[in-house]
């Protein structure tokens, strides 16, 4: 397999980039509009064609670059199901495996920090999106999240993967790259060790976080596979500016 972790600045999101050495097909999880050129760079670089993006749910900090992947290398969109993205090729289901050449994807349905959200396990490595983070998880105050499922999501799903899975979460704020399922159920601060469900929604209650500067934006332009709002303000611009300058328009 080969594999590449990306980094995109402003959203603090990571993006993986999953070859298959027999087929030459790839795949992007939770690739970022404004780091398209990047990726496709890498990937030809690497000898790779894109066969699809996947997302792990419907994002609030960034637009997708679905949408313009498909638009500029003729990639197929994926997407959980559960978050209802009507313009996704593929629709992603938990019991289902996802198979790209010789790789096999199993999505878990990994509800809390959005109703729909996925995480996607392919051997060793767990790409846990926003519901899992290294020594974190996602907020669950908006876009139908959900505490109680969170808990369940991590404790009950992730928390059962073999303690050596290598957790690859969709950011980190501290420059942390990887962590693995036996030390995010020692040292996560909400909900490892013995922490309750009682205890958990407490933490997740009082995190007394600021509103999303660009979920207005992001979340529409998401459930659409990465479209940008003409309306997008001035100050917001960079978080498109792939779309902007993109060839297709």
């Amino acid at each position: 397999m080969i594999f590449r972790q990306l980094f995109e600045p402003l959203s603090s999101t990571y993006t993986y980039l999953i070859g298959c050495p027999d087929t030459g097909q790839a795949v992007l999880i939770d690739p970022v509009i404004a780091t398209m050129d990047r990726d496709l760079a890498e990937l030809g670089r690497l000898g790779l064609t894109l066969a699809y993006s996947i997302d792990t749910h419907v994002h609030a900090d960034h637009i997708t670059a679905a949408l313009e992947l498909k638009k500029r290398v003729g990639s197929a969109i994926a997407a959980p199901a559960a978050e209802r993205v009507a313009c996704a090729d593929v629709q992603l289901e938990e019991g289902k495996p996802f198979r790209v050449g010789s790789m096999e994807f199993q999505p878990l349905h990994t509800p809390g920090h959005t109703s729909g959200h996925f995480t996607y396990v392919l051997g060793e490595r767990a790409f846990t999106g926003d519901a899992l983070l290294i020594e974190g998880c996602g907020r669950t105050d908006f876009q139908q999240g959900d505490a109680d499922a969170l808990y369940h999501s991590v404790r009950g799903k992730l928390f059962a993967l073999p303690d050596d899975t290598l957790v690859y979460p969709a950011h980190d704020y501290q420059e942390r790259r990887v962590s693995t399922v036996m030390q995010e159920k020692k040292r996560n601060p909400r909900l490892g060790g013995d922490r309750t469900i009682e205890e958990f929604r407490l933490i997740m209650a009082n995190l007394n976080l600021p509103y999303p500067k660009f979920i207005d934006y992001a979340v529409p332009g998401n459930k659409q596979c990465g479209v940008c709002p003409a309306d997008l303000p001035e100050n917001l611009g960079k978080y498109c500016e792939q779309m902007t300058e993109s060839r297709q328009g």
